[in-house]
């Protein structure tokens, strides 16, 4: 089995961020989505792994590499155009071959795991099995109708009139068959080749098409909120780890990890918290829920509920929670009238807040 991972999307919800980075490289308790996403592929027994990218192709590689650390080999696959999901697979042709494989939206967070499911599908061996979730609003999503045999039935992509609420979760195992299916369909009213017609394609020429529920924690993170809530579910599995420096006068909790060359002074934390390598807190509050990048360095401040990324600078913010700190960002105090309980900082960005 191989697996293609779709990681060209803009982000536009992700916005400023999307502006200087993609949005799977965005940090959850300190790793990039699309780490996440390719360390659960590599459980499942996976190890040849495609990824399609767009404009971010450069900056994808170069934080992700080739694979070779973690032992996979990932083919970075360019779309150059963002024409749907089966473009995708069409584009990826040459890659999978015959072969069967799982395709994973890599902005997608499932940090339970794909194993039962991809164990499912081994033993099995349907022609294909989409993997959806339960949710309250199925309209904004590809929703799944199965028959009274439990069967997919239907696929109808964010439908008005929801007759189901098993959205689908951009999770999808397939055989070659998929090909076929994909090179038999037009495309949509928006222009793009849709997964969704071609699974259909294959339900109404009667291939072996099925569902799995996944019970455990789903998110898309495209949005701030999706992301902040996200880490909070990460950061409540934290094992404690205190590899950097801690002075007598501070206190740490129990669910704190601290990075390598990292310095806590004179200041509270409330975990829980991650740290990143080489980072420094001075007089300050922090956590609980926060991760803090690499290389930063807070002082006079109170950070909870937020992810500040690598190399940023807080100093004198009392007050800061559910905010996203961008990369080398510099927040500080100053006569700018505004409230700053919140704030969402691009990378390179200056900020001053009222005092």
């Amino acid at each position: 089995m191989k697996a293609l991972v779709l990681a060209g999307g803009s982000g536009t919800r992700l916005r400023p961020f999307s502006y200087s980075m993609p949005k799977q490289l965005v940090p959850i308790a300190n790793k990039p989505v699309l780490a996440h996403v390719l360390q659960n592929i590599k459980n499942i027994g996976v190890t040849e792994i495609g990824v399609i990218v767009g404009d971010w192709a450069p900056e994808i590689s170069d934080v992700m590499g080739y694979g070779a650390q973690c032992g996979t080999q990932v083919t970075y696959i360019r779309q150059d155009r963002p024409l749907g999901l089966a473009h995708c697979v069409d584009i990826a042709r040459d890659f999978l071959g015959d072969d069967d494989f799982v395709m994973y939206l890599g902005d997608n967070m499932l940090p339970d795991g794909i194993t039962a499911i991809a164990d499912e599908f081994r033993a099995n061996r349907p022609t294909a099995q989409v993997v959806v979730h339960k949710v309250a609003d199925p309209r904004a999503f590809g929703v799944v109708e199965l028959d009274s045999e439990g069967n997919v039935e239907r696929l109808v992509e964010k439908p008005q009139q929801p007759r189901s609420d098993l959205a689908l979760i951009g999770v999808y195992f397939f055989t070659s068959a998929i090909h076929e299916a994909v090179a038999s369909i037009e495309p949509s009213a928006r222009g793009e080749l849709e997964i969704t017609d071609a699974v259909q394609w294959l339900v109404a020429h009667g291939a072996d098409v099925r569902a799995s529920e996944y019970s455990g924690y789903w998110k898309d993170t495209g949005n701030v909120d999706d992301v902040l809530e996200c880490n909070r579910h990460l950061l409540s599995r934290l094992r404690p780890d205190i590899a950097g420096d801690v002075d007598a006068v501070s206190q740490v909790d129990d669910q704190v990890v601290i990075g390598a060359g990292a310095r806590i002074v004179r200041s509270r934390i409330e975990g829980p918290v991650i740290i990143g390598e080489n980072t420094v807190i001075e007089d300050s509050h922090i956590g609980p829920h926060t991760s803090i990048g690499r290389d930063c360095v807070l002082t006079s401040s109170a950070v909870s509920d937020s992810i500040v990324l690598d190399r940023a600078e807080i100093s004198g913010v009392q007050g800061l929670r559910s905010s996203l700190i961008g990369r080398d960002a510099k927040v500080g105090t100053g006569a700018w009238n505004t409230p700053h309980h919140r704030l969402v900082v691009g990378d390179f960005t200056r900020v001053e807040v009222a005092a």
